[in-house]
């Protein structure tokens, strides 16, 4: 006979009514498994991205412990499904360091550890995981105009093995941009207009048409100047102060989230108010930027993530665009170009950079 002692109270119970007692204490403390994932299934994840963390915050695996949020996202987005990383799911990470010739030889590398989904961030690394398989799911992020640089099929039938969620906002949502534009400045009647020009093999742009129709509307007058190449932006500006525009209108294309710096610091010595299709733009010292929750986008990511591992075929779901959005100000830069926002739109701003 042995005493068990719980609390103030002793309880004499004999070996075999031990036993039972002990089993299921330990079925109690058995995790179990999800719906729809199998008992004791580790899943590998291959993460191809851009920015390394720094080396005293990864795992073995190459792989963020803490990260920024963007990273934390992602994870909270696998833990609401029920993977957790170091118990039933195994995350192997490479970066290009901002190198995109490096991202066909890692994406190779990544395929080669056999992993159950390849989640793959930029234009460059998505197009290098999927030139390098055809047969292992690739979810994708941080990839405008999916369709036109030739990543998927269609948002609604990818068509391959890669699908996801998209930055890109669709261009219905253009007018939005110029909108916001002549409400913070209600004098501005001259906007100027970055659009990348496309090659002779893409469609002209619709973002463009879009905020042609939404500047008739709004009796503005639109200043549009084309780029190609990077080295083609100063050059814009140039044409930009010549034509006196008033305000800058900078439309979404990937050429111009990779050189954000530059071009905030352009519109701020021609002393040109702008607005912007990404955060990152305010955060450089830019006026306003419309633009996608991305902490919601990198959440999402463990949807893609938890669909596939349980079965289904990325050719078969569809790409989601961006439902939810933030308008950012910066009442810094709005000081130094002598603006005053107005109350009504800084109330209805999700931030407001001091």
């Amino acid at each position: 006979m042995r005493q068990i002692r719980i609390s103030r109270f002793e309880v004499r119970i004999g070996p075999t009514a031990l036993s039972t007692v002990a089993l299921a204490l330990g079925l109690l403390m058995v995790p179990l498994p999800s719906d729809g994932q199998q008992p004791g299934k580790v899943y590998r994840i291959g993460w191809l991205g851009t920015s390394p963390p720094a080396a005293i915050d990864t795992t073995p695996q190459r792989c963020p412990i803490t990260g920024v949020p963007n990273w934390q996202a992602f994870v909270a987005g696998l833990r609401e499904r029920g993977y957790v990383p170091g118990q039933n799911v195994l995350i192997e990470c490479r970066h290009t360091e901002g190198r995109g010739e490096r991202a066909p030889a890692l994406a190779a590398e990544m395929v080669n550890l056999k992993p159950d989904v390849i989640v793959a961030n930029t234009t460059a690394n998505v197009l290098a995981a999927k030139q390098a398989s055809s047969t292992i799911p690739i979810v994708m992020m941080g990839v405008m105009d999916p369709v036109g640089r030739g990543v998927v099929a269609s948002l609604a039938h990818p068509g391959g093995n890669v699908t996801g969620p998209t930055d890109d906002v669709g261009p219905s949502l253009a007018g939005k941009y110029l909108e916001l534009l002549k409400e913070a400045i209600p004098r501005v009647s001259r906007v100027a207009v970055l659009v990348h020009r496309p090659n002779p093999l893409e469609p002209p742009s619709a973002y463009l048409s879009e905020t042609q129709a939404a500047a008739r509307a709004l009796d503005v007058t639109l200043q549009t100047c084309h780029v190609q190449a990077p080295g083609e932006i100063e050059g814009a500006f140039t044409t930009m102060i010549e034509a006196r525009a008033e305000a800058l209108l900078v439309l979404p294309h990937p050429t111009f989230a990779l050189r954000a710096q530059q071009i905030v610091a352009l519109a701020a010595q021609s002393r040109l108010p702008a607005i912007y299709f990404q955060k990152a733009h305010v955060e450089a010292g830019g006026l306003m930027a419309y633009a996608p929750d991305r902490v919601a986008i990198w959440r999402r990511l463990g949807y893609y993530v938890d669909k596939i591992l349980k079965g289904a075929n990325p050719r078969e779901l569809p790409v989601e665009q961006p439902t939810k959005f933030e308008l950012i100000i910066n009442l810094k830069a709005a000081k130094a170009l002598g603006l005053t926002i107005p109350p009504s739109m800084l109330m209805r701003a999700d931030e407001v950079i001091e």
